[in-house]
């Protein structure tokens, strides 16, 4: 497998892999989505709400919002030696929202949840929580865990991961004449025309639609879309909960911990059949 990085920020990453198959890039995929886990909040107890929200709009809001998380502190609840249902520091983490509305109407943030570690906090100070007309109040306490994505989407990392063919294209060698159909077609814009001759002007955009194929008068077209075997290009984006490079190392982590399974797995039938 070779891998080289496109692009790269706090909560975006997109990378070309080589020499892999289709099985191993939706295995990663679905890993990304459904098994890396990441923090949410599970339970909220109401001390007070007077606000026109029902408690259980408030903790839907509460467990959608993401926070950021620390893998390498935390434990998964059925992972943790504490085996409780009430949880430990070492697999839950506390936090408190107490707001009133004094002067007027305001609308209450995320950026106003306090939590006993300052570093699983709201990734945005800036998801409402709810609104609040003069003298109503919002106290709570709630508690978040690690999960995964199988069980809940609040607990997915990510808010996209998907992987396309890296894509090949060949554009005619000849002058096309005054016809730009297959230029002008292109939502992406991948090519461009200059001189009566059709180039490719961002390659990695190309979607593989064929539009512009199917655009060219000419039968059959002199223009080719096409894809590299076993060249993908993998998307990843963010929640915020984790960097999206983080979430690429541990879906490869999980994926490596599943496949030794198997191998046990069959190792032990091999075994008894024996």
């Amino acid at each position: 497998m070779k891998i080289e990085i496109l692009e790269k920020n706090d909560n975006n990453l997109r990378i070309v892999v080589k020499e892999v198959d289709v099985p191993l890039m939706n295995a990663l995929r679905r890993i990304a989505l459904a098994e890396v886990p990441c923090m949410a909040i599970e339970e909220v107890v109401m001390i007070e709400n007077s606000s026109i929200l029902q408690d259980e709009i408030i903790a839907h809001r509460l467990g959608l919002t993401p926070l950021k998380t620390d893998l390498d502190t935390y434990n998964l609840p059925e992972d943790c030696e504490c085996q409780s249902e009430f949880g430990c520091p070492k697999c839950r983490v506390t936090l408190t929202l107490d707001a009133e509305a004094k002067e007027g109407t305001r609308t209450v943030y995320s950026g106003e949840i306090v939590s006993e570690n300052p570093e699983i906090i709201p990734v945005s100070d800036k998801v409402p929580i709810v609104k609040l007309a003069k003298n109503q109040k919002l106290k709570l306490e709630a508690y978040a865990r690690l999960g995964r994505g199988k069980v809940h989407a609040k607990w997915q990392p990510v808010s996209m991961c998907a992987y396309k063919y890296y894509p090949k294209i060949t554009t005619p060698a000849e002058k096309c004449g005054d016809c730009q159909k297959c230029v002008d077609i292109c939502p992406k814009k991948v090519l461009s025309y200059k001189e009566e001759k059709v180039d490719v002007r961002d390659l990695l955009s190309c979607n593989l639609c064929m539009d512009c194929v199917e655009a060219c008068p000419k039968k059959p077209s002199p223009l080719k879309i096409e894809w590299e075997k076993n060249e993908f290009i993998l998307s990843i984006e963010s929640s915020g909960a984790l960097a999206p490079e983080r979430v690429l190392l541990e879906a490869t982590k999980a994926l490596g911990k599943q496949l030794n399974e198997v191998e046990e797995l069959l190792k032990a039938e091999k075994a008894e059949e024996q």
